[in-house]
């Protein structure tokens, strides 16, 4: 999880080293173990280390090869071995990543990105044809922000120094902000036009006068996996999964997991102690976090990672959650380049800070994605429209009587959803933006209308499967919300996601529906292939409830301070929230009455994260309030004096 930060002139001007300098200090509490630096001409890059690994303690980066070329990698290569072998370049199989990864762009240059499997983001600036590449992972769980202002690029793993060291004003980007209150915004977007995302599984090109964006790989919809029986798939799956996991306790410290409970962070806890048990990994210690409000009867996970911990007779760290504000806190001595970036002020997680700093942990374990990949939500739909499009109708009618029966729903109300996915949109009326989240003035929804309904896209009777496009789908939303997390740094882990693994999202792809998710058996085949390793409370209990009460109950109790806070608005005056639905909603909430959640919530983070900018003298309020001329206009002119 190191950072980097680099400046390249186009038209030859030297780098300013106090440039540098400033840039440097402000990532510095995300790389702890060390700062090195290049600086040659008219290019200048800042590396700040931070080691997760026995061979990241021996890289040098930013690493220069033979040929000139300037190379600076961030993040973890899984298939190691594989590359080694394949390059025959006399690599040691000890030799850091960023040595593995420059050898491989000096044989295939920009095609050696669909070679690399793993977590991570790269740079590299070829002299020869005065080029620089920036190039993220296929899912983007690493960051690469840059910034292109006439002749002159940056970029940088963190938004900070881009926002700071601007030199101009920058403009708050409305698109942004409308996906952040609905399913999040598009990953190649961040809160300033001016400051895009390089998106995942892509590569930036930028050379004199052009800047072109290029997909280095994608999943192949044509690709099937059929066997004869569900216990070759389920053996499949052990084999994948198990693999997933042994590359993210890929670490010279000792790793903790998520343990909420759920079958996704249990399955990851008990996979991951078979697999130390086989000692075919560089960790040899897992622990877990646990989260419980025992004030919601609804969320009470207790008993499920309890009964993860006996099996495993090791008791992990418990940690109350129930006392979270609704109201995220900004520390005003600490800038914060996107809503999510807030320090851990509340109790809870300066609990979480204070444990993994003492444990000396540095890499954090997450079930994000088993939701989305592993048949959480237990929809018949894909499975329906592959047999609809293939023209299997015997098996299609079947399957509808049978799903619904198990839905309890009419099969004709079932069929018209199925057929609905195929038809333009114009013909069939989605819920609208307005139809959930009432408290949006009209006009920010009207002119974000597809961003607010979550990117709406319809299914394709042509081509792949409709359930390797709901699976692409489902992918695009994860991209979105990890590219909305902050990098943490207090203190700094690095997090990994085994449901993510590119070798495992293929499998899952490729396989039959009907194998993923079963009428009456949602996660089939998670269920199948773990018996016997995952407490069988666990594979057998219901979906887990979101945790609803306590928020409902906690926007209640703060019910006046946010009256009172509608009255003043910074997300109002920019034409986003119209303050007396607000209060309305609100109020509603008093009266026992539901609301979108997680909507209200967002909005509520955006006004806080608003309002710190306004805090920071960045924020300046146009003098219209007419929504298709705004000018939102962050100015960054004053920042460095603050930090």
């Amino acid at each position: 999880m190191s950072v980097q930060f680099g400046t390249w002139n186009m038209t030859g001007q030297s780098v300013d080293q106090d440039y540098l300098r400033r840039a440097s200090s402000m990532i510095a509490r995300f790389g702890p173990d060390g700062c090195a630096s290049y600086c040659k001409e008219n290019l200048g890059i800042v590396y700040r280390a931070f080691h997760t690994t026995k061979e990241s303690c021996h890289e040098a980066q930013p690493c220069v090869t033979k040929s000139g070329l300037v190379l600076t990698w961030t993040g973890r290569l899984d298939n190691r071995e594989d590359l080694i072998a394949e390059l025959q370049a006399g690599l040691p199989y000890n030799a850091p990543d960023v040595s593995i990864v420059a050898a491989a762009y000096e044989r295939w240059k920009t095609a050696c990105c669909a070679k690399l499997i793993g977590d991570w983001a790269f740079t590299a600036y070829d002299p020869a044809n005065r080029t620089l590449i920036l190039a993220k992972d296929f899912v983007g769980t690493r960051q690469l922000y840059y910034s292109i202002d006439k002749n002159h690029v940056t970029w940088s793993t963190v938004l900070d120094p881009l926002v700071a060291l601007a030199g101009r004003s920058l403009t708050l980007d409305a698109e942004y902000i409308a996906g952040w209150l609905a399913s999040l915004p598009a990953p190649w977007l961040t809160p300033y036009v001016e400051i895009p995302s390089v998106p995942p599984c892509c590569f930036v090109r930028i050379s004199s006068g052009t800047t072109t964006v290029v997909k280095y790989w994608d999943f192949e919809g044509n690709i099937r996996i059929q066997y004869g029986t569900d216990r070759e798939y389920e053996d499949h799956f052990r084999a994948v999964f198990f693999n997933a996991i042994r590359r993210r306790l890929h670490s010279n410290h000792p790793v903790v997991a998520e343990l909420s409970g759920g079958m996704d962070s249990s399955s990851i806890v008990c996979v991951a102690d078979k697999v130390i048990e086989g000692g075919n990994n560089e960790t040899t210690r897992l622990d877990t976090v646990s989260y419980f409000d025992e004030s919601d009867p609804n969320w009470n996970e207790r008993p499920y990672f309890v009964r993860v911990e006996e099996k495993r007779n090791h008791t992990g760290r418990h940690i109350d959650v129930s006392a979270r504000p609704v109201m995220p806190a900004f520390c005003p001595q600490h800038f914060a380049a996107i809503p999510s970036s807030a320090p851990p002020l509340d109790t809870a997680s300066r609990e979480f800070a204070a444990w993994m700093k003492l444990q000396g942990y540095r890499v954090l374990l997450s079930g994000i994605g088993g939701d989305e990949v592993m048949g959480g939500v237990p929809t018949p739909l894909p499975e329906l429209q592959d047999l609809l499009v293939a023209g299997h109708f015997y098996a299609l009618a079947r399957r509808l009587t049978l799903w619904a029966l198990t839905k309890r729903r009419p099969w004709v109300s079932l069929f018209w959803e199925t057929v609905r996915d195929f038809l333009p949109p114009k013909l069939v009326r989605h819920p609208g933006p307005n139809d959930r989240v009432s408290w949006l003035c009209r006009g920010f929804v009207w002119k974000h209308h597809a961003v607010l309904a979550g990117y709406p896209q319809r299914v394709a009777a042509f081509g792949a499967l409709p359930s390797f496009q709901q699976n692409m789908a489902a992918l695009d939303g994860l991209r979105r919300q990890l590219a909305c997390f902050a990098l943490p740094s207090e203190p700094p882990h690095e997090i990994r996601y085994p449901y993510l693994d590119r070798n495992l999202l293929e499998f899952l792809y490729a396989i039959p529906r009907e194998q993923v998710v079963r009428p009456g058996e949602r996660r089939s085949l998670m269920r199948r292939a773990l018996a016997g390793i995952v407490p069988g409370e666990v594979l057998k209990r219901r979906r887990k409830a979101f945790l609803a009460r306590s928020h409902m109950a906690a926007l209640s109790s703060e019910a006046s301070t946010l009256i009172e806070m509608s009255h003043h608005m910074v997300s109002a005056q920019l034409g986003v929230v119209n303050p007396s639905a607000f209060r309305t909603a609100i109020q509603r909430v008093c009266h026992g009455e539901e609301i979108p959640l997680i909507a209200m919530l967002r909005t509520i983070e955006i006004e806080a994260w608003l309002r710190h900018l306004q805090e920071w003298v960045l924020l300046r309020m146009p003098p219209s309030v007419d929504h298709k001329t705004r000018l939102w206009r962050v100015t960054p002119s004053e920042i460095m004096e603050c930090l």
